[in-house]
């Protein structure tokens, strides 16, 4: 049992905790809106509660009213939606400064599911907080409504990869979306990276069976173009792997890239 000592320094980290996130928020924002010093104290008075999870858990199950939003710490999430045969398809992937649920700050219903890739802290924001502080800045509401639109942005970008490209392209144009989006946030430098995804999973997110995953993640291999074993990526040729993907980052909207 927790000693009166112990308590304290707990209730000290968790407020360091929440400090912290809510710091990666304020950056996240800040790279693509000119915040303000009252919109940054807005931010950073913002509620929120830390909770950390296991790879592969549901945070919020489709179906359920949702009154919070979630802010990805550390780790990876996804969004997705399983269809009645059991098929799963994953329609995003969220990492350390993303918001993956934003918009469900006026869906009173979830429409599909929000869950961990990897083990993952993440933060919870009350909706009335965050409609609260959207009210007191143009500022916030814009930096907000950004993000969704850039979300949605990304998701006309695999729309038109699963529909229109190659498998051997399709997984090409995967592996240099993530590894960018990784750069972006400082937790890769370009060519190599985390990347917990299971090949069933990554197929889930390209509309491909396991089995096309293997086949052609060994030509990529074979190609000398990429390295992907025991939850690592490797690029080994940016520019072929990018020239077969037919990569162009501008639909990531990421301020790094445009430097």
């Amino acid at each position: 049992m927790p000693t009166g000592a112990s308590r304290p320094w707990a209730a000290q980290r968790d407020a360091l905790m929440r400090s912290q996130v809510l710091e990666v928020l304020t950056r996240k924002l800040e790279a693509r809106s000119a915040l303000s010093i009252a919109d940054r104290g807005i931010l950073l008075g913002l509620p929120i509660t830390v909770r950390r999870y296991e790879a592969r858990k549901d945070i919020i199950p489709e179906g359920r009213h949702n009154d919070q939003c979630c802010i990805v710490i550390e780790g990876l999430l996804c969004r997705y939606k399983v269809i009645k045969d059991g098929g799963r398809q994953i329609l995003s992937l969220h990492m350390p400064g993303d918001i993956p649920d934003l918009q469900s700050i006026h869906i009173d219903v979830m429409d599909h599911t929000v869950g961990t890739i990897s083990a993952a802290t993440v933060g919870f924001i009350p909706h009335s907080a965050i409609k609260q502080a959207l009210q007191h800045s143009r500022e916030l509401s814009r930096a907000f409504w950004l993000e969704v639109l850039i979300e949605t942005s990304i998701l006309r970008g695999w729309t038109a990869s699963i529909g229109k490209r190659s498998a051997p392209a399709r997984i090409a144009h995967f592996l240099c979306e993530y590894i960018t989006r990784m750069r972006s946030i400082g937790l890769s430098d370009g060519m190599t990276c985390v990347m917990p995804l299971t090949q069933t999973e990554i197929g889930d997110a390209l509309g491909l069976s396991t089995v096309h995953i293997n086949k052609k993640l060994r030509e990529l291999r074979r190609a000398k173009l990429v390295e992907l074993r025991a939850g690592q990526l490797r690029v080994l040729n940016w520019r072929e792997l990018s020239d077969r993907a037919d990569f162009d980052p501008n639909y990531l909207h990421l301020p790094l890239l445009k430097k």
